[in-house]
């Protein structure tokens, strides 16, 4: 039994790699916030960072039910290429995921309804973290993720240890635009370039 469980791990720990495309640091971590928690607060001890991904200390527990939403705004818009989470063992492991993308506000239970979700992911009991890789065409340019947790193996209660993301953040145009010189063969055309414009301009001040 030891020998699979080795292996196992193994297999887990290619699969989820490293932190060097982690986006836990680009969470607004502040603002982290939950529906049907039994501690409220909980929703921000799940958002860890990668070394503490395996940690079972600290979770989120829903309430009154198996349902339970995480809202996660990020500091800046990002790509997302997947979603790791680690899971409640047994009874509290949910077994559906949906995954909404850019609502300013969190989704809530009557809205995820009627809202279509960016994914709607069949979750696996899995004793670490496990990776799960999302179209990154619906999920290219990401401010705020609401995930919704439910359909527990139990049926009344869900827990959450661990939400994590891995991708990379969207460099805003106007700081690439910032950043482009004139190449010194094309020196001449801008010249020529002011020039005009000059022209341009003081035609427009004789016009007035």
């Amino acid at each position: 039994m030891a020998s699979n469980d080795n292996s196992e791990n193994s297999a887990r720990s290619q699969l989820v790699g490293s932190d060097i495309d982690s986006l836990y640091g680009v969470i607004d971590k502040d603002k982290v916030y939950g529906l049907n928690l039994t501690v409220p607060e909980d929703a921000k001890a799940v958002v860890k960072p990668w070394e503490e991904r395996e940690d079972t200390t600290l979770f989120a527990e829903s309430n009154v039910d198996d349902q339970l939403i995480l809202h996660i705004p990020f500091t800046q818009n990002v790509r997302v290429k997947s979603i790791l989470v680690k899971l409640g063992r047994g009874e509290v492991t949910p077994r559906q995921l949906r995954i909404y993308a850019n609502h300013p506000t969190i989704v809530d239970f009557a809205e995820a309804e009627v809202i279509t979700p960016q994914l709607n992911l069949a979750l696996l009991e899995e004793s670490g973290v496990t990776e799960y890789p999302l179209r990154v065409a619906a999920f290219a340019n990401v401010n705020t993720l609401s995930l919704f947790f439910n359909e527990s193996t139990g049926g009344e209660m869900t827990r959450i240890y661990y939400v994590g993301f891995k991708g990379d953040a969207r460099t805003p145009r106007k700081e690439a635009n910032s950043k482009m010189v004139v190449p010194a063969a094309n020196a001449a055309d801008a010249r020529i370039t002011d020039r005009v414009l000059e022209k341009a301009g003081a035609q427009q001040t004789t016009a007035r």
